[in-house]
Parts: structure tokens; sequence; C-alpha cells
């Protein structure tokens, strides 16, 4: 399920053998990219001697990847978030729908307000004006632009789920205590300006809450406050993150565990809400969106993975990800265990044996 990409440069198990700093990015890509990550790491894990996903040299982790990377950085063992998402009986990291899918009734409540006086004006503007001077109908249109909701969701209840599952598991809750580096990518809303939480001058921040500002995807989340800023996810994988692993955190190897491939769905039946479907098209708007989202999001990871090559020759990227035709399993509910198990062992089994294959041939 995953084929490991490199820049003519030595295989993962020699630059573990060599003592190279390796620093792990993690790209978004919601539960299915989380759970396909971790699946990754515990292969390598098994199949690299001297590979151990805790103790690397530094993190970068954004949207979904930002809580694993977390709970590695924190100490957790890989090993153990696997074998919990493995079994639904497991109440390690017990995550669920509600969690995520939860309603921001704040910005819900602002909106009704304010479309019921965008309303009322518009009614008012028809009745007193002369049909000659009345105000163009197009404009009072426009004006409900104005009072849409920042996001459908909030991320409220997700960061208090982490905060508990940090302090118990014993994961520190701030950048500064944690055992290993981390650093959490967010754009400000009101600059474009990217933030990396868990630098020097943000070393200070909450984990979970950097987190869920890494987390809130345009349109589906509203938008993080943090101080007297608000963030929000610019960009599941950028430049910048690919940067900061080796200006930052010193890499020599950059591990990129990247979830985010498009889905070749031309030959397999997928489940829809109505029953069995022909392709994407099928599954609705959502779906259209995230194909979208990530044939842009794997073009832009190849380019900028080849530009950090050309200004750091001295640095290995090494690419993990699943073909396109196996990330038709992303298309299937998270929430539903089996696929989750279907896709932790499928990650687990293909990362494996690649890695086997090249420890092999040496």
């Amino acid at each position: 399920m995953a084929k490991v990409r490199e820049r003519e440069s030595p295989p993962l198990h020699v630059a573990l053998r060599e003592g190279r700093r390796v620093v792990v990015y993690l790209p978004g890509g919601g539960v299915t990219g989380g759970l396909y990550q971790l699946g990754a790491l515990a292969a390598l894990e098994d199949a690299l001697p001297g590979f151990h996903a805790s103790d690397l040299h530094g993190y970068v982790g954004v949207g979904s990847g930002a809580i694993t990377a977390a709970a590695l950085s924190g100490g957790l063992e890989v090993q153990r978030l696997y074998r919990a998402l493995l079994d639904p009986a497991d109440t390690f990291f017990p995550l669920e729908r509600r969690h995520l899918i939860r309603i921001d009734l704040g910005e819900w409540r602002r909106t009704f307000g304010a479309a019921i006086g965008a309303i009322r004006q518009a009614v008012v503007n028809a009745t007193t004006h002369p049909v000659e001077t009345a105000v163009d109908p197009w404009q009072e249109i426009d004006r409900f632009q104005d009072v849409l909701p920042a996001g459908i969701f909030s991320l409220e209840e997700l960061e208090r789920f982490l905060e508990s599952f940090f302090e118990r598991r014993g994961v520190p809750t701030t950048f500064r205590a944690l055992k290993r580096p981390l650093l959490i990518p967010a754009h400000d809303l009101d600059t474009g300006e990217v933030v990396f939480f868990g630098d020097e001058a943000h070393v200070h921040e909450r984990i979970a809450r950097a987190a869920c500002a890494s987390m809130a995807l345009p349109l589906f989340f509203a938008p993080v406050r943090m101080g007297d800023r608000v963030f929000f996810a610019g960009s599941a994988g950028n430049a910048a993150s690919l940067d900061v692993a080796v200006e930052t955190l010193g890499a020599e190897v950059v591990l990129v565990v990247n979830p985010l491939v498009p889905v070749a769905a031309r030959a397999n039946r997928l489940t829809t809400g109505r029953g069995e479907g022909n392709g994407l098209r099928d599954k609705g708007l959502l779906w259209v969106y995230n194909q979208a989202m990530r044939v842009g999001e794997h073009a832009r990871l190849q380019a900028e993975a080849a530009l950090v090559a050309s200004r750091h020759p001295e640095v290995d990227v090494v690419v993990i990800e699943p073909t396109t035709a196996d990330a038709v399993l992303f298309t299937h509910s998270p929430m539903n265990y089996s696929v989750r198990r279907s896709i932790l062992e499928e990650s687990y089994r293909s990362v494996r044996e690649n890695c086997r294959r090249e420890v092999a041939g040496k």
C-alpha cells in the first residue's frame, strides 16, 4: 500500500545505521490519513533496525498528523497507539464521531440573527422604495455572504478530548515540556502568515489547541482563536514545513508519511449513501472537493520536496505514501471499525514488506 521514494540517497535503514538526524513530517489527511500514518510508522519500527518512532530528532505535524506527532514527541509508543486503534474494545485512545462532528452553535446563532436582520432590511427596502428607485436585489443577496458562519463545525470538543488524553497518558500539554521538539504550523487568518507553534516564540502554547488550529479546514471547521489572533489550516503540505524540519530542527533526513494522494476510483465500486456508486461523482460534493484537494496537495508536496532537495543537497527527503488504487480505502467512513482496521493493517503490511525488501537488498 505504500512506496518509498528517494532522491538517489541511501535507504532509510542505511541513514539510521549512520546515525543521521531524522525528522518526521506528518501532513494532514483526516482520520483515515492519521490511521495510515500510524500503520506506516509501526511497520517502519518493526522492519528497520534502530528506528523508534517516539525517539527521533524532531516532529512536524499538520492536522491529524499533528496529533500523532504530539503523542510521539511526548513519549507514547507508536505500537501502543496502533494496537489501540486496531481493537474497538481498547479505550487507550477513545476517539468518537462526536469529538469531530460538533456544530458550532455560537457561529450559527450569530448567523441566524444576522440573517434575520438582512431579510428584514430587504423587505423594508422592497416595500418603501418605488419600483424605479428600488435597491438592486443582487445587492441584498450579497449581504447574505457576510452573515454566513465561519465554519460548520467547532473543534472545541476535540480540543477537550486531546487535553484529557494527553493528561491521562502522561504527554505534556505544552510544547515547552515535550521530550522531543515538535512544530505544528497554522496560518493567521487575518494576515496569511504561517506560524509554527512550538518554535521559540510559541513554545508556551497548549499543544491541543495548536493541533486544532492546524485542523481548522476552511468551510468545515471554524478558525481557532489563540490569544488575540485567529488561525486556520491554510495548507496541508507546504514548503515551509519541510524547510523548518531542516533549518530549525536540523534534519539530515526528512521522513514524510503522506496519506494525501489522488484516489483512483474508476475500476472500483464505491459505497455511497444510495448504495454502490461507479465513481467519486456518486459520492457527492464533499468527495469531489476532497479529490481536488488531494490532487493539489500531492502535486504541491512533490514540487516542494524537490525544492528542498535543491536548496539543501545534503538533506535526503524520503516520502512514504499509498498508491492511488489503495487510497480507495480512504473513501469509507473512518468511524467504521472494520474500515479503521483495514487501513491500519494494509498500511502496516505494505510498508513493512517494502522495508524488508530494502534491507535484504542492502
